[in-house]
């Protein structure tokens, strides 16, 4: 792709712009609000693999400023059943027709959503198998739908995670798991060969430090909490239309 609408670019910069602020502010939201914008926008290969790429930016550049509270024991446990999980996802993305990926990308953000109340209040887990299932979960979700917060939040809620530690913990795993997405679909040859212009790179990093920089101050004025549920209201809109138009078009 050499050409690109210049009002679709500024749809995908001012979408990338909106996740990496709500991310800033609640430590999630990039890939909740991107995924499912982008999935509709362009398609869901195209708009998964670039709310991967856009989240890899956002979580370098947030880690840069909760670096002092990661929880690096914890990340060390998870980042590599994540990687395995994302080598499932890819090969899932390589072998699914794009309406049924709508339809996944629906689902899964759905479903992810879904679990984090009920975990919140009813369940409480230890040990290994938790962080093991939860690991590969994030993973296999991450590649195929752009979506690895709820299911790591939902974790970190069963098992009383701090929320400080938890959202600077956060940051090294989704950089582990966008990462893990691209190069595993890249792999399989499950990565869009004309996503955009690579011209437009520049513009998708500084929207997202712009986002990232207009999150640091209203962080100040917007409790986490707030933040965090406006990301899951977007999320499930963008989820549902997606899941909607996939159903349609089977």
């Amino acid at each position: 792709m050499s050409t690109v609408d210049p009002v679709l670019l500024a749809g995908l910069c001012a979408i990338v712009t909106a996740g990496a602020c709500l991310h800033r502010v609640a430590g999630i939201g990039l890939g909740m609000v991107v995924a499912p914008a982008l999935t509709l926008a362009i398609g869901a290969e195209a708009g998964v693999t670039f709310s991967n790429c856009a989240a890899v930016v956002t979580s370098v550049v947030v880690l840069l400023v909760l670096r002092a509270d990661v929880d690096w024991p914890h990340f060390w446990r998870l980042a590599p059943l994540i990687v395995v999980g994302s080598v499932l996802g890819a090969v899932t993305v390589r072998v699914t027709a794009a309406s049924w990926l709508d339809v996944l990308v629906g689902a899964s953000v759905l479903g992810a959503l879904a679990a984090m109340p009920l975990t919140r209040t009813r369940f409480t887990v230890h040990g290994r198998t938790a962080a093991m299932t939860v690991g590969l979960t994030a993973g296999f979700l991450n590649t195929t739908s752009g979506v690895a917060a709820p299911a790591l939040t939902a974790y970190a809620l069963a098992i009383r995670w701090e929320q400080k530690s938890f959202a600077a913990t956060l940051q090294p795993i989704l950089l582990t798991a966008n990462l893990s997405s691209l190069v595993t679909k890249a792999a399989v040859g499950a990565v869009p060969t004309d996503l955009v212009p690579w011209w437009t790179w520049p513009l998708v990093a500084g929207a997202v430090c712009g986002g990232v920089g207009l999150g640091s101050l209203l962080a100040r004025r917007v409790s986490s909490r707030a933040a965090g549920r406006l990301a899951v209201t977007v999320a499930a809109v963008g989820a549902t239309v997606a899941l909607l138009r996939g159903l349609l078009a089977v």
